[in-house]
């Protein structure tokens, strides 16, 4: 499977019957990736295509090809998986390697590891129909997978500052994950380079939104001139616990309880990198 560690691919089937089922998942990989019909992809996935579990054959499940869907951007498969199984099409599923069921599901990690913004934004609408809201949020909140899966350990919040994913990064954080990864976003805004910093610094903003009391961060008290330099002296001292929030910083987290669209639409001016700016215009 295409998220699958390749040191894993490499172990060989052991029956006639199991290779035939995993001609049966790669033919279907290649429909997915060229992007047929989902009709036809429906009628491929629970008729003609099988797993093997426990020394037999299995029907592919809707949650295995949503990844499929994910890898490839299908985005019309995605929408109709979601729609027919909701949540259940979210599920973790059994790795065929260890053989045990992952506590969490890798499908929120892959959507931000290949920037698939609008499965992303259906996945994370689906989760509302969880049946209560701590299982929503352990969703969100959830570390990747079985740890033969590459992107293991970290959550989908995580994984989406240390790529630099803004927009994968805010539809996460307005449906409830926790916020999470300040100092790797901090990490990140120095070490990102010209091409990359404008992401790493709206990942920063985002998180800043939705953190509710930031930690305390060593870094900051080590290089304070610095970071006041690069965060400007409001975020800066909010931050180091000298100061309360910004007001511009309280106003945009009233705007961003109305919907990750209304940050997203606002013009570069009022986003929260830009307070040195509004200060000088004073």
């Amino acid at each position: 499977m295409p998220w699958l560690l390749s040191s894993q691919l490499e172990c060989l089937s052991s029956s006639p019957s199991q290779r035939q089922c995993e001609r049966t998942a790669f033919s279907f990989y290649c429909a997915v990736r060229e992007q047929l019909p989902v009709w036809t992809l429906e009628d491929m996935r629970s008729m003609e295509v099988f797993c093997w579990e426990d020394g037999c054959p299995r029907p592919f499940l809707p949650s295995e090809a949503l990844l499929y869907a994910l890898v490839h951007d299908h985005r019309d498969y995605a929408r109709y998986l979601l729609g027919r199984y909701s949540v259940s099409a979210l599920r973790a599923s059994r790795c065929s390697f260890c053989c045990h069921r992952s506590s969490s599901s890798p499908h929120l990690s892959v959507a931000v590891r290949y920037d698939r913004v609008s499965i992303l934004s259906m996945m994370v609408e689906a989760l509302k129909d969880c049946d209560a809201q701590g299982g929503q949020r352990d969703y969100l909140d959830g570390c990747g997978g079985c740890s033969h899966v590459a992107d293991s350990g970290k959550t989908a919040v995580q994984l989406a500052v240390e790529l630099s994913r803004p927009d994968c990064l805010l539809l996460l954080l307005a449906h409830g994950a926790r916020p999470d990864g300040l100092d790797a976003a901090l990490q990140r805004l120095v070490s990102s380079d010209a091409a990359e910093r404008r992401h790493a610094q709206r990942c920063l903003d985002f998180l800043l939104l939705y953190l509710p009391n930031p930690p305390a961060l060593r870094r900051l008290q080590e290089e304070p001139q610095h970071w006041q330099s690069l965060l400007g002296n409001e975020v800066f001292s909010w931050l180091c616990g000298l100061a309360p929030p910004p007001l511009l910083l309280q106003a945009l987290r009233c705007l961003a309880r109305s919907g990750p669209d209304r940050i997203a639409a606002l013009p570069d001016f009022l986003q929260l990198h830009n307070f040195r700016t509004l200060r000088r215009l004073k």
